[in-house]
């Protein structure tokens, strides 16, 4: 079986040199808009690139608000502190994900509280959700969550979708009301994806897209702030651009603010890319199902998108048998030239989140020791 995933890949990708996880897809719209930038000269963060690739976003994810940003990271980092996390909370949320979820947290000064994620989504689970709060959490007279042993308070709930399937948004919007916590979406690699119908992104006070060189569409570095919420994309943007009040002639901060936003060059690019995306989206969708075909009745089990749920299918993934034979997978892909890889290390794991308070996370485990990540790529036309 591990000489026919690598020849399948070879064959699909239509080449023995080295085939990467996921790179970026150019065409001569994106050389266009990029040249048509630089010959406006307006390169920086000012520009009607901007504003068009922001209307362009609410179009395609029927978000009200979009505000671009410099990376992901910034875009989450602002998200969490426009929803009300502050220094000295915990906000829930899941240790199967990048680091970077974690470490916008850290920038606030707020504490991870790790749950497990769900078999079905690989996301954050609304079961373990709910039953770290029954047994660690009140809700006082004031309508705040409440940890019962640390006395702080728990201020929101934070799910990634996980290599872009799509979290149960029902099941943890249903939990979150009962325990008047708001929701953050970390969509980074969800852009695409909808759950029930609805784009992720759009579920909670605000969420954060990445458009990072490794995801389905690319500015180069770069993410963006969703929310329905007008005030809250106000304060979003003020505080993206150094929270810088506007005056004539003189340069007034009224808080201390950040410089995340994206420049009109990377939202150049991005616009090129987004107007390809349904094409991307097909073609994903396309090698996702032949992925699904090849390791039907094998010994690996294809992660594919839950019910009632449409995936970006960002990276294709298999679930090994054990440690061993997701080893095995990885060193034959690395023979042949093609990159494999296993899922991030779980952030409990981590020496700087190995003190926040967590669950069991048997499943989280599970996929740690089993997961292997596939080449996913859109074909370059030859």
């Amino acid at each position: 079986m591990l000489n026919k995933i690598s020849q399948f890949i070879q064959c699909y990708f239509d080449t023995k040199e080295f085939i990467p996880l996921h790179e970026p897809n150019f065409s001569s719209i994106e050389s266009q808009m990029l040249i048509d930038c630089l010959d406006s000269t307006y390169v920086s963060t000012v520009g009607a690139n901007v504003t068009q690739f922001e209307s362009e976003i609410c179009a395609f994810t029927q978000s009200n608000y979009a505000v671009t940003t410099n990376s992901g990271t910034s875009a989450l980092h602002v998200a969490l502190l426009v929803a009300g996390v502050k220094r000295d909370q915990f906000v829930i949320t899941q240790s199967l994900t990048f680091v970077a979820t974690c470490n916008a947290l850290s920038y606030i000064g707020a504490t991870p509280i790790f749950v497990d994620v769900s078999l079905q989504s690989l996301s954050l689970c609304p079961v373990s959700l709910e039953n770290f709060l029954l047994e660690y959490a009140f809700v006082n007279e004031d309508g705040e969550c409440i940890h019962k042993i640390e006395k702080k308070k728990i201020s929101a709930v934070l799910p990634m979708h996980t290599f872009g399937h799509p979290a149960d948004m029902n099941g943890i919007q249903k939990v979150c009301k009962k325990w008047n916590l708001a929701i953050v979406e970390d969509a980074a690699e969800g852009l695409g994806s909808q759950y029930n119908g609805q784009s992720l992104g759009t579920f909670g006070t605000a969420s954060a897209l990445s458009f990072n060189g490794n995801k389905v569409i690319t500015t180069g570095g770069g993410g963006a702030l969703l929310t329905q919420d007008i005030q809250v994309a106000n304060a979003s943007r003020h505080l993206m651009s150094t929270a810088k009040v506007q005056h004539e002639r003189e340069f007034i901060h009224d808080q201390v603010g950040f410089n995340y936003r994206m420049p009109s060059i990377n939202a150049s690019l991005g616009r090129a890319q987004l107007g390809r995306l349904d094409g991307f989206l097909t073609e994903k969708r396309l090698l996702a199902d032949e992925y699904r075909s090849l390791f039907l009745n094998s010994d690996y089990c294809f992660v594919d998108e839950p019910p009632n749920c449409k995936s970006n299918f960002w990276l294709n993934a298999v679930i090994c048998e054990d440690k061993s034979h997701r080893d095995r997978l990885l060193d034959s892909l690395a023979k042949d030239n093609i990159m494999g890889r296993p899922v991030w290390r779980p952030m409990h794991l981590l020496d700087m989140y190995a003190d926040a308070p967590s669950v069991e996370l048997n499943n989280t485990e599970y996929f740690a020791q089993r997961l292997v990540n596939l080449p996913s790529s859109v074909k370059k036309k030859r």
